[in-house]
């Protein structure tokens, strides 16, 4: 099982290295990253955007370049559709571009595509629930045959023999079994989530109407590190709201060491991985933020329901 899952991440890896992602817009006399910034945007500008910028601005920049993308030749992101674009490619077809229509026309119907974002991603993750929804009775599960499993560790604590080790190992698989616990089914969530992640990232960055709006005073194309660094420090708060749901969520799903994990204390790379999210999201655009925000928010929600399930059977 573990290979299997392994295959499918490095089919998944290749296909995202293969195929088309975000170019940046370079300065061909510099090769510097060519930006663009007034009062309330901050943006690094892209090559293969899908369709045509709205900001005044933000066009007279992307006229300067005319040689390496010439705006007059997209269509409005009104109009986009699935096909539009000289930029086909698995990637793009499969992923990103779906996802970029669906997000205009969510935008267009709610007049605001930062809450577009979030019903999008609110929408993928009820698709998605029978995957996180079996997750999270797992977690629970996990933590009801505890007790059982220390007395498991308990019995086989002093014995190192490979005998004793099989037959603790076949302990601790009827205990799954028993409790009917898969300790390799999260991973297919993970699988899903990351392509998604990186779908919405290129979709935010070639859709113009997208990153140029604001959402409560925030421009859903900058990000926060940008921001705090010209002075805007209230962006600080996307970044505190992604530490404190992702740390609500992970306590959520915090569970007992198993063999797969070799006793390793899940509290520690729980809390490692929250540190490198804590890093990685002052560098997320606020459009990202707020997808992330949206699906963990959800995740809480779902794992309260379980928890409450979970209790009620117990009495």
């Amino acid at each position: 099982m573990k290979h299997k899952f392994k295959k499918i991440f490095i089919f998944l890896f290749v296909i995202f290295l293969v195929t088309g992602c975000t170019q940046t817009l370079k300065d061909p006399k510099t090769n510097k990253v060519v930006t663009y910034e007034d009062d309330n945007l901050k943006i690094t500008l892209n090559e293969n955007i899908l369709c045509k910028p709205t900001d005044e601005g933000l066009k007279e920049k992307y006229e300067e370049y005319k040689e390496q993308i010439d705006i007059s030749k997209l269509p409005e992101c009104s109009d986009f559709s699935i096909n539009d674009g000289n930029y086909n490619n698995l990637w793009e077809t499969l992923v990103v571009k779906p996802l970029a229509w669906l997000t205009i026309k969510i935008g267009d119907l709610v007049h605001s595509y930062g809450i577009a974002l979030i019903i999008l991603s609110i929408l993928i993750r009820i698709l998605l629930a029978p995957f996180t929804k079996k997750t999270a009775v797992q977690s629970e599960n996990m933590k009801k045959m505890q007790p059982e499993m220390e007395l498991i560790n308990k019995k086989y604590e002093n014995k190192n023999d490979q005998q004793s080790m099989n037959q603790k190992s076949m302990e601790m698989m009827t205990l799954y079994k028993k409790y009917n616990i898969n300790p390799f089914s999260s991973c297919l969530f993970a699988f899903i989530q990351i392509p998604l992640l990186f779908g919405f990232l290129e979709a935010v960055n070639r859709v113009p109407v997208i990153f140029e709006e604001n959402l409560l005073g925030l421009t859903l194309g900058t990000t926060p590190l940008k921001a705090i660094t010209s002075g805007h420090l209230e962006y600080a708060i996307i970044v505190i709201i992604i530490i404190l749901t992702t740390f609500i969520s992970q306590k959520l799903n915090t569970t007992a060491p198993t063999p797969q994990t070799n006793d390793i204390n899940p509290n520690t790379f729980t809390n490692f991985l929250l540190i490198i999210i804590a890093i990685s999201s002052l560098n997320f655009s606020v459009a990202i933020s707020l997808y992330w925000i949206a699906s963990t928010l959800f995740t809480i929600v779902q794992n309260l329901i379980v928890k409450k399930i979970a209790k009620k059977e117990v009495k």
